[in-house]
Order: C-alpha cells, then structure tokens, then sequence
C-alpha cells in the first residue's frame, strides 16, 4: 500500500500552492479533492492581488504585502511549469472609495486624480464627480491560476485522487496516520486541511469557518481594450481581463452552502457595472455564478499546527485567497518540514479558537 510524506485535503489554489512548495523541499504529496481540483472558491474569485486593502485586517497585513511582491515570480513559475498564461496584469486598479474609507487608511494618500487625468487613465468611465485614486496593484485570472497551478502540481509529481471527499483525519496513537474519504483511506504521517469552507466538517477539529457566498458575472466588452484598469466603487469591482472580458462583482452573503445566483442581485450588479462604464451596456453577459469563501469569525485565515500531532491547517482565507496563496505555501511549508519561518503566525493560530 503506498504512502506519502504528506496528505493536502483540498485542491484550491492555497491546497496546489502548497503542494507544490512540498514537492520543491523533498516530500512526497498527495492532494484529495471532494469535487473537480479548483473549482470552488479558487475558480469563482475576482483575482484582485490587493494588498493594501481598507478591507485587509491590520494582523493580515504582512502576509499580504509580501504575497503581493511574491506574485511576478509565483506566475512566472507557474506559467513556464504548466505552458498555461495566468493574465497578471499590472496596469493598476482606479478606486472610488466610500466616504468614510478616505482617510483611514495610507493607500489613499497618493495625488487624487482631476477629472482630466482620470479621462486620461480611462476615457470609458463615466463622468463621477468623487475623489478617485490610482493604485499600483495587479490581478490575475484565477481560473487559469489554478489550472496553471493543477498542471504544475502534476508535472512536479504530486498525486491527486478527485471527487473523493475526506470524511475524517485517521489518527494511530493519538497522532495523524491519514485520512478516511467516501471511497476509500490514504496514508500519511502529515495532514493539511486546505479545504475552505468545508475545513470545519473533517473530523478530529471542527475549525470554526463557514460558507461565505459572492456572486458575479463576466461581460464580453465591445472593444478588448474597453478598460485598462481594475475600477473598484463601494458598489462593485470591474476587473478587466486581456481578452475583452470584465468580471464584475460581488456581493457577500450568509447564504450557507447555497451557490444558486439571484436574478435580481446578477441585474443589479449589472446596473452598477454600466452606471460605472456606460459603454458596457452593449457588452454580452457571458455566464453568472456564485462562489463559496471560507470565512473565519475574526475575518483572519487559520494557519499552522493543531494540537494533534502531524494534523495542519490553512484555510480561512476569505477573499484573499488567491493574494495569499503564495506566502501561504511558502509559510505552511516551512512549518511542517521544520524550516525557519520568517512570519508571525501566531494570530493565524488554530489555537484561538480553543481558548
């Protein structure tokens, strides 16, 4: 019966970084995956690599600034591993942020743009007479992320076994020895729970995340070149993608496990997007859809050791993910294989919630 060094439960992008990270450092892996790998959260994000977010927690901060950094190389690596381009972008991001947003935080204190610098920048926006601010960030399309991610994992030799839920983390001696799913058993000596908003129902710890639901849509524009930018308003975020589409979003919502999209909530969102860039009023809607984030009571990820030997959790990412995939990998796998870790994760502990 074969074994491996470690077991990640989950196929998103944090559950492929991180097996990859494990490859890199020597450990065999496998990866078990209860639908298609990448097709939850990872593949129904926005892709918006922001760092320096108002909605970024103060704790989360570090972790996302280096992540952020990490992004050129991490795409680089994926896009030659897999043969696959993942479209980072860096053209930048244009903010209308709310009222209260403007001076709490230091990512609004660049120049604010005149009207005519702003025509300039993005002659398709409309005519919005509120502070507006250029930022240096990127996006990344998460769907061809992960799909870069899932092909990189392979050709490293990381083993998959998909549409195969894990039930519960095997324990011998009070320590992990694999894990139990729907069809059959693994083992291993090492377990990472990578399962998002389902972490929490994998038995020996009952890790306190839940289904948080986003819904969406993505336009065809008229023109490839319609928006350079990613707009972000209080109401909604337009990420423009380098073949003419635009991904338009989201809402959040305790929705429990419910990934149905709502007429009305895909129309308003709609109505948003054209009120922002008039001209995509003659853009096709291509598809909705509605993702599951995996959202933690304070809002931070849980990241780290569980009080069962060989047993590790990074999950709760919420809608950084797809930023903190990177330094996620590059953190867990410090951890589990012994390495330096050169980040606080103290405020990612599991153990917070046991207290």
């Amino acid at each position: 019966m074969k074994n491996w060094d470690v077991i990640v439960i989950g196929a998103g992008i944090i559950g492929l970084s991180l097996s990859i990270e494990l490859r890199k450092k020597g450990s065999s892996v496998l990866v078990v995956e209860r639908g298609e790998p990448g097709r939850e959260a990872s593949s129904a994000a926005g892709g918006m690599l922001v760092d320096c977010s108002t909605e970024t927690p103060v704790a989360l901060q570090p972790l996302a600034t280096a992540s952020a950094r990490m992004y050129p190389e991490f795409a680089h690596e994926l896009e030659v591993e897999s043969g696959h381009s993942v479209d980072l972008r860096d053209q930048g991001a244009i903010v209308f942020p709310s009222p209260e947003h403007l001076h709490e935080r230091s990512e609004f204190n660049s120049a604010q743009l005149l009207p005519a610098s702003l025509a300039e920048l993005e002659p398709e926006l409309a005519d919005l007479n509120r502070p507006a601010f250029h930022l240096n960030e990127r996006s990344v399309d998460p769907r061809a992320l992960t799909s870069a991610a899932l092909q990189a994992a392979k050709r490293r030799g990381v083993d998959l076994s998909s549409v195969d839920a894990v039930t519960a983390v095997n324990l011998s001696d009070s320590r992990v020895s694999g894990v139990v799913t729907i069809k059959t058993s693994f083992h291993a000596p090492i377990v990472v729970n990578c399962a998002g908003a389902w972490s929490g129902q994998i038995a020996p710890h009952a890790f306190p995340t839940r289904p948080v639901k986003g819904q969406m849509l993505c336009l065809i524009s008229p023109s490839r070149n319609l928006l350079k930018h990613v707009i972000r308003s209080p109401d909604i975020y337009l990420i423009p993608r380098s073949d003419g589409r635009v991904i338009v979003g989201t809402t959040v919502e305790e929705a429990g496990f419910d990934k149905r999209t709502d007429v009305a909530t895909i129309q308003r969102l709609h109505r948003a997007a054209v009120a922002l860039v008039p001209e995509l009023r003659n853009a096709k809607i291509l598809e909705d859809w509605a993702g599951l984030r995996p959202g933690t009571p304070d809002s931070l990820p849980i990241l780290g050791a569980t009080a069962t030997p060989g047993y590790y959790v990074a999950t709760g990412h919420f809608r950084d993910g797809i930023l903190l995939a990177p330094i996620t990998a590059q953190v867990m796998a410090d951890v589990i294989t012994g390495s330096e870790c050169k980040y606080d994760l103290a405020p990612f502990s599991p153990a917070r919630f046991s207290k």
